[in-house]
């Protein structure tokens, strides 16, 4: 569906962007994720065709995207950060006019149109002006007027920036109704919102794509070990970091003579087995153990692991 080969964006002296390379298939959920400056909004404005790269190529369907704009640009809707509204209209003429834009057939706009807003909630503000709406509903027309000529794919550059907590619940309910009939690509700064509507994640470092990450399988993110033993700090902590298929190990709290450690399990190591050999080690050692569990590894830890440069 969407195919980015070794994108490069510069300005001047600085580099935006450099050897962005991925593809994203049919109705797949991207997440872009990174810090602020890491390139999400340039690598969006190139992938819209905005403005164009300095280097590489960016095709839609095989099409690419300098060769024939037009037609990539038929295949997306595109919400930027700033909902781009014209405030003196109102909803339903709003969506008309981009309709018209999008050379949706004359005969066919109406129905469209009410489609549209009966998807993103906005009958109730049809023939409300856009100016007089608040944040939320803007931001549902922003997303509407992405939708007029119904493309393909669908790109969204922070789409709940600024919402209450009500609003962003919508707003992420609507983007996973989206998501079973479009392709979907978004910018974010909200892991958990990323992580639970997308299928892959691709995280960006000062320009470039530091991971490329399959959100939904399992052996994607690191299993973790949480163990709480009494006793010896620093004898448990020796005895953990020995262990056959134990990777990093950290001490995470301490309480009323209780320690609470976190360790990494190496790939391909059998959590149930790792948790036995840990428990018979401490026990054979004098070290009670309070408590033991596993847990994969979230968005947060991945993404804060990528960034520090692990």
């Amino acid at each position: 569906m969407i195919e980015l080969e070794q994108i490069t964006k510069k300005y001047g002296s600085l580099t935006a962007l450099q050897d962005i390379s991925f593809r994203v298939t049919e109705r797949e959920t991207v997440g872009l994720l990174g810090r602020n400056g890491a390139g999400k909004s340039t690598l969006l404005n190139l992938m819209t065709g905005y403005f164009p790269p300095t280097a590489g190529k960016i095709r839609y369907n095989g099409t690419e995207m300098a060769e024939d704009p037009a037609a990539c640009k038929r295949m997306i809707g595109y919400l930027p950060e700033k909902p781009p509204l014209y405030d003196e209209m109102t909803t339903e003429s709003y969506l008309r006019f981009v309709c018209e834009l999008r050379e949706v057939k004359k005969q066919g706009i109406r129905d469209h149109v009410e489609e549209i807003l009966t998807l993103c909630g906005l009958q109730e503000v049809r023939k409300r002006v856009l100016g007089q709406l608040s944040k939320g509903y803007r931001q549902r027309a922003g997303i509407a007027q992405a939708l007029c000529g119904a493309p393909e794919i669908l790109i969204f550059d922070e789409p709940t920036v600024g919402l209450d907590p009500k609003q962003t619940v919508e707003i992420r309910e609507l983007i996973q109704r989206l998501s079973a009939e479009h392709t979907v690509i978004f910018s974010s700064h909200i892991l958990g919102e990323v992580q639970q509507i997308c299928s892959r994640v691709i995280i960006l470092d000062e320009g470039r794509m530091a991971l490329d990450y399959d959100a939904r399988r399992p052996e994607s993110g690191k299993m973790q070990l949480r163990i709480r033993i009494g006793g010896k700090k620093e004898e448990a902590l020796n005895r953990l970091r020995h262990l056959d298929g134990f990777g990093d190990t950290e001490v995470t709290a301490e309480e009323k003579g209780e320690t609470e450690f976190r360790t990494s399990l190496e790939r391909g190591t059998d959590s149930g087995a790792a948790l036995d050999r840990a428990f018979r080690t401490l026990a054979a050692s004098g070290l009670p153990v309070r408590m033991m569990t596993e847990e994969k590894e979230g968005l947060e830890e991945v993404f804060l692991r990528v960034i520090s440069g692990q």
